[in-house]
């Protein structure tokens, strides 16, 4: 399948009373580019990000954005502040026995004092957050993966195009060459037959520079190896997965093929027939630069 570099995703879900929510956005570069945006508090999480983003993304400048509620997943544990209700209860019998007061230390009294109770937020597991993020990663990754495919078959219909017009312009190349052969020799006679005017034409000449000139401006090669360079590109599309580079490296060949054919051109229509394979070229690579 081919994917397209650019794209975002979206995943939500409650995980351990948490609310996650993770945000996916990339576009194109020529390497992963992965940079991680997450709360100070769940920072440790972020290297397991990357590691999941690395294993469904192969190229792109990819950010990664997460937000977690975790209101809901806020508990706290009480302790009894042992050294401080020892001392106010030290203290509260004191003051009974000094002044011959009623009993009435109780519970309920101890209790209402200041730190007689230590109250902690208790902290979550870091490997338990981490798969959970990890787990709606997982989720925004399908729906990010889903948009580019789709972005990806599109440019896919698009350079087939492209490939398609560019054979049916090599055909009237490979048609017109041995036509500017016949009407160079043709050319040639009748500018000797102006020249010597009333002498004899030697036929030989003309075919040894009509077949000096053919060998000149011959496209054969070049022809057969853009049309192997097209039938390389289909199947790379065919096989689909992270091309974009190969791609890229196989679009300079089609343009090395059609210069070299450019240089050689003989006359007007073929140089409008280069020019617009060329053309046609030109916008294959740039689809092809969105291509991850």
């Amino acid at each position: 399948m081919i994917r397209s570099m650019t794209g975002y995703g979206r995943g939500e879900a409650v995980l351990h009373d948490r609310t996650i929510t993770v945000e996916l956005r990339a576009v194109n570069n020529r390497y992963l580019d992965c940079s991680v945006k997450i709360p100070r508090l769940y920072v440790f999480a972020e290297e397991t990000i990357k590691s999941c983003v690395q294993k469904r993304v192969a190229r792109g400048k990819m950010d990664v954005f997460v937000s977690i509620d975790a209101t809901a997943a806020d508990k706290v544990a009480v302790t009894l502040n042992r050294p401080v209700a020892d001392g106010y209860y030290t203290a509260l019998t004191q003051m009974r026995d000094a002044y011959g007061l009623r009993d009435d230390i109780s519970v309920s009294l101890l209790s209402r004092f200041p730190d007689v109770f230590l109250v902690e937020k208790e902290q979550g597991d870091a490997d338990v957050i981490a798969g959970d993020i990890a787990q709606v990663l997982s989720m925004a990754l399908d729906d990010f993966n889903a948009m580019r495919e789709r972005e990806g078959e599109k440019l896919a219909q698009d350079v087939r195009s492209k490939a398609a017009n560019i054979e049916a312009l090599l055909a009237k190349v490979e048609e017109r060459s041995p036509a500017s052969v016949t009407e160079y020799r043709e050319k040639l006679r009748t500018r000797m037959e102006e020249v010597l005017a009333n002498t004899q034409i030697d036929e030989a000449r003309i075919l040894t520079e009509a077949a000096l000139f053919a060998d000149k401006v011959a496209v054969d090669e070049e022809t057969v190896r853009l049309h192997s360079h097209l039938s390389q590109l289909e199947d790379m599309l065919a096989q689909g997965g992270p091309i974009g580079r190969k791609l890229d490296f196989l679009i300079q060949e089609f343009n090395r093929e059609a210069n070299t054919i450019g240089s050689k051109c003989s006359d007007v229509e073929m140089s409008r027939l280069v020019v617009d394979i060329k053309g046609e070229i030109e916008k294959i690579r740039e689809q092809v630069q969105n291509i991850e």
